[in-house]
């Protein structure tokens, strides 16, 4: 629960800071990795001299991957309800689902394709909610999709170097690059990255320590130690939580066909998690 919360707080701390979703992408990986990586590099430094060139290239393109998850998402919620984007970007269950479909990786199962049926139709429901709200919304559920779409590469890229590296090893390889490649961007395309107020430097830290160090490292300490179903689906209080708080915080109120296809949502992933036991979900929003 106290994992859930933590992450929970990631759409919040993103609404309350005011700078560009690009920076607040670097800075919430940045921070993130001035703690994770120079732990990393004094107590694992075996584990990367074991690595050969392959291996940090699926690295570095397991990071790119992240970085873009982050980009788009933290961008969705400039368009979006916080719900929406939420419950949108935890669809990556099923988009690991269906990559590994068209990878030949495992025969789909009845019940998998009926789960996907299920997300394309409460996602096709939140998307018809919102655009009867705004159009600007839509542009924000898409948004979504694509960090769904973009944290489920990093998943499957980096499902074979997790065999050689450990958890901390691998979060500061990926979270590093991830970083450098937000760093590039910001300061490439001439965004302010200093002068903001204290409420926004104070957000761009919690999302580092809160969402990201104690939020995700919560789950991946959990896939350790539980069945990773049930971690799977206590991933789902994270849009539950996150709607909640954006109630209270935001005044945000939900339409009755966009939380319909949230409902659907959930379930869908609920059911696929459930049906694939074996599938890791974790460092998602």
């Amino acid at each position: 629960m106290a994992g859930v919360i933590c992450v929970s707080t990631g759409a919040m701390f993103v609404r309350f800071a005011e700078a560009h979703p690009i920076v607040k992408s670097a800075y919430r990986l940045g921070f993130a990795s001035l703690i994770i990586v120079p732990i990393a590099l004094l107590t694992r430094w075996r584990e990367y001299r074991e690595l050969t060139a392959k291996d940090y290239l699926v690295g570095v393109l397991s990071g790119f991957f992240l970085a873009a998850h982050f980009a788009s998402w933290i961008t969705s919620i400039d368009y979006t309800t916080v719900a929406s984007s939420l419950v949108l970007v935890n669809t990556a269950p099923v988009w690991v689902a269906l990559i590994n479909m068209f990878l030949g990786r495992g025969r789909p199962t009845g019940v998998m394709l009926a789960c996907i049926a299920m997300s394309v139709t409460g996602a096709v429901m939140v998307g018809y909610g919102d655009l009867a709200f705004s159009g600007r919304a839509v542009i924000g559920d898409a948004l979504a999709l694509v960090g769904a779409i973009a944290v489920s590469l990093y998943i499957i890229c980096g499902g074979e170097l997790r065999k050689k590296l450990g958890l901390l090893s691998y979060t500061a390889l990926c979270y590093g690059t991830a970083a450098v490649v937000m760093w590039t961007a910001a300061i490439g395309m001439g965004l302010t990255l200093t002068g903001f107020s204290q409420v926004t430097w104070g957000s761009l830290i919690g999302m580092a320590l809160v969402a990201q160090i104690l939020g995700h490292g919560s789950y991946n300490w959990a896939l350790g130690h539980f069945n990773v179903v049930v971690v799977s689906i206590v991933l789902l209080g994270e849009p539950v939580m996150g709607s909640v708080l954006a109630y209270f915080l935001f005044n945000e109120t939900i339409t009755s066909v966009r939380f319909a296809g949230c409902v659907v949502l959930m379930l869908s992933i609920a059911l696929l998690s459930m049906s694939s036991g074996k599938q890791h979900v974790s460092d998602i929003e």
